[in-house]
């Protein structure tokens, strides 16, 4: 996901693209935990998704 795609969208869909990453990123910790997950670099990719999403929601 990148920035320019994320600033084209309204902020009520941000919050629940933001929402759904949280989610996804406490199933992959558990999952990890569990040895379950084989990419463990997801786990980095959907944080940075979080954080490309924040700071475009702080910039709007």
């Amino acid at each position: 996901m990148k920035a320019i795609e994320l600033r084209k969208k309204t902020k009520d869909e941000l919050t629940n693209k933001l929402l759904d990453l949280r989610a996804k990123v406490e199933t992959l910790r558990f999952d990890t935990e569990r040895k379950k997950v084989k990419n463990v670099k997801s786990l980095a990719g959907v944080k940075k998704d979080i954080a490309r999403i924040l700071t475009v929601i702080r910039e709007q």
